[in-house]
């Protein structure tokens, strides 16, 4: 309700002869009184939205917005703000300057101690006099103003005086809770070193503990008891205009296994970063997780498990629960909002991203994403190692969704550049699972989505075997099974590669294949190396290397706001190979020098939006943007659209 409706609402009191509408209004807004208007939403519920003062007695009056009618303007926003899955910013407060002023609007005007404990607008130590008067503010604070500059800077001390990782987590969730905005400036400008903690690998084990450090839920909970009353549920959600929703079952959480409800902790990451990295704003992200019970007996066991305790369902019950979030999410959200699928297992995964790719704007990370950031660091690897991606040869450990979708893509790519049949592309391909090489004599007994990948071959049972066999150019582990890049591996792949490259790509770090010491140390010093999980810098030979992080977060924060600014209806692959392209143009010669394929995430907020310009470009190229007319500038366009978490100055 901005202050034209305030006015309305104070217009239609008068014409009433309502004595407080005569009340006197200051210009910290009404103060002695309190007017509540209770609104029929389109779902035809009764919400109600109150604006309130302090000081005096207050008079309370109530009404209906049907019998203020059409001169408040509250039906036109209600109805502008909720359909289409688009986030209008109603209050302009994030098109505000840091000069503009703004009024801390929640359902209602928030002042006082409900000021102080509500996340999305509380500054603490850092209002102002004037501020601390208007939001009757005094004597709730200590006397001292601090900038958010130095709240920042006292908060980074506090962090680095934790020794365990995972208290440096809790400590940053806690920060979330009660002050949103320096929670995502402390992420912001400490990205590298922050990354680690609210995202791999520190959030696998927050995972696998989330129970026990469960203070208050960050996402909305469907379980089976919800089943027949999702799109209701979906409904308590405080915030009616999403953009982006992360949704897990929690069956495959990183290399970890099935964590069942406690999977909660990756989709809260994942949008956290949506925020930090690509500017999606926090209240346009809705974390879910889908419990259907676990089949993980130590869970089942714990007296602090927060889910289901029932072993996972399956079959028909479980495609009905999904089928109906699925239509519930399109129903109550819209048909723009982005739907990113996270850690379901592979006999999931792909099918719920071929169900609903052509009905949804959907995207699965662990397929899709992994995929476009492999691409682009190996796009980028070219630079060093010579040749184009056809004349090189590729071996996987690893034949689940991420390695599988690595493959896929690389494919396309090739397919692009040399205008071959994709049948042929994949040739130069070759995936090894846990029975070994991928071949046609096992073509039968294969899952669906290996098959394209049995290539004519005789049988063999070993990753070393295998490298001798195919010897490959460049040799990528998804496999989530650690240390498995042996040293009869790695010296195997240096003795016919000059420089081969090596991408240990499972996390968390105790899955990863190898660490970066190994890569370099048994290749002596000629490996191009990069991980999933990050690695310190590495000394061999006089030289100091530098290892690469292959992070799913240079692409899918991007990726995500250059859907939402196209205001894109489906994802296609063509997408995924644009915002690969763009990673890779972003490393630079100095970055090359280190031997690294990805840039420094210090330049991650302009990363982004590049990517998200040549997704969006791509997403109008294939006449699948909704947002018209095209901005003539995609890449100023995007960084305009992404949320700055600087404290705004209130009225």
């Amino acid at each position: 309700m901005n202050s034209s409706t305030l006015n309305h609402c104070h217009n239609f009191l008068s014409s009433r002869g309502c004595c407080a509408a005569n009340s006197k209004k200051s210009n910290k807004g009404w103060s002695s009184v309190v007017v509540v208007v209770k609104a029929s939403n389109s779902n035809g519920r009764v919400e109600t939205i109150k604006s309130s003062g302090g000081g005096g007695r207050a008079v309370v009056m109530e009404s209906t917005l049907k019998e203020i009618g059409h001169s408040t303007g509250l039906e036109e926003m209600d109805a502008k703000t909720t359909v289409g899955g688009g986030v209008e910013d109603v209050y302009g407060e994030d098109q505000a300057t840091e000069d503009h002023l703004v009024t801390p609007w929640t359902v209602s005007v928030a002042s006082g101690y409900s000021l102080l404990r509500d996340p999305h607008h509380n500054k603490g130590l850092a209002f102002t006099e004037k501020e601390r008067d208007a939001h009757y503010l005094r004597g709730l604070l200590p006397p001292a103003i601090a900038t958010q500059e130095l709240q920042e800077k006292k908060l980074m001390h506090s962090l680095r005086q934790y020794q365990v990782p995972l208290q440096r987590y809790m400590a940053l969730m806690d920060l979330q809770e009660r002050n949103e905005r320096l929670y995502y400036k402390l992420l912001i400008d400490h990205v590298e070193e922050l990354l680690p903690v609210v995202y791999t690998p520190t959030v696998g084990e927050a995972c696998q503990k989330y129970g026990s450090i469960f203070r208050r839920p960050q996402g909305l909970y469907i379980s089976l008891k919800e089943k027949g009353k999702i799109l209701e549920t979906l409904k308590n959600w405080p915030q009616r205009n999403i953009q982006v929703i992360v949704v897990t079952d929690g069956e495959r959480i990183l290399g970890l296994g099935d964590l069942g409800c406690q999977g909660m902790g990756i989709p809260v990451g994942k949008l956290a970063l949506y925020t930090a990295l690509g500017g999606v704003r926090p209240s346009a992200c809705l974390p879910v997780t889908i419990d259907v019970g676990t089949n993980n007996e130590k869970l089942l066991k714990d007296e602090f498990y927060i889910g289901l305790r029932q072993k996972r369902a399956t079959g028909q019950e479980y495609k009905e629960l999904l089928h109906e979030f699925m239509s519930a999410v399109k129903q109550n959200y819209g048909e723009k909002v982005l739907i990113q699928f996270e850690d379901f297992a592979n006999h999931n995964a792909f099918e719920l991203l071929a169900r609903y790719r052509t009905s949804h704007l959907v995207f699965n990370d662990d397929i899709q994403g992994t995929a476009s950031v492999v691409l682009a660091g190996l796009v980028a690897a070219l630079k060093l190692v010579g040749g184009t991606l056809a004349e090189h040869t590729f071996l996987f450990l690893g034949a689940g969704e991420a390695g599988t979708g690595i493959a896929e893509l690389i494919a396309l790519e090739m397919s692009k550049q040399t205008k071959a049949p994709l049948t042929e592309s994949r040739k130069k391909i070759w995936l090894v699972d846990s029975k070994g090489l991928i071949v046609s004599p096992r073509k039968e007994s294969l899952q669906h989505f290996k098959k394209p990948w049995a290539h004519e071959h005789e049988p063999v049972n070993t990753l070393l075997e295998a490298v001798k066999a195919i010897k490959p150019t460049v040799l990528i582990g998804s496999s989530g099974v650690g240390r498995t890049f042996t040293k009869d591996v790695v010296e195997a792949m240096s003795s016919f590669n000059e420089k081969p490259v090596i991408l240990a790509l499972s996390n968390p770090t105790s899955q990863s294949e190898c660490t970066a010491e190994e890569a370099y140390t048994w290749s002596k010093g000629r490996a191009i190396f990069a991980s999933g999980s990050p690695f310190d810098p590495v000394e061999y030979g006089g030289k100091l290397f530098v290892p690469g992080q292959a992070n799913n977060a240079y692409i899918f924060p991007g990726f995500g706001l250059g859907l939402i600014i196209s205001g894109a209806i489906r994802v296609h692959d063509d997408m995924l190979l644009a915002a690969s392209e763009a990673l890779a143009a972003q490393v630079s010669q100095e970055n090359y020098e280190k031997g690294l394929i990805y840039p420094p995430f210090s330049n991650i907020r302009k990363i982004s939006a590049d990517i998200a310009a040549s997704v969006a470009a791509k997403a109008y190229e294939l006449g699948l943007a909704s947002r018209l007319p095209r901005p003539e500038d995609l890449v100023k366009y995007a960084e305009s659209c992404m949320y700055t978490p600087v404290y705004r100055n209130y009225r």
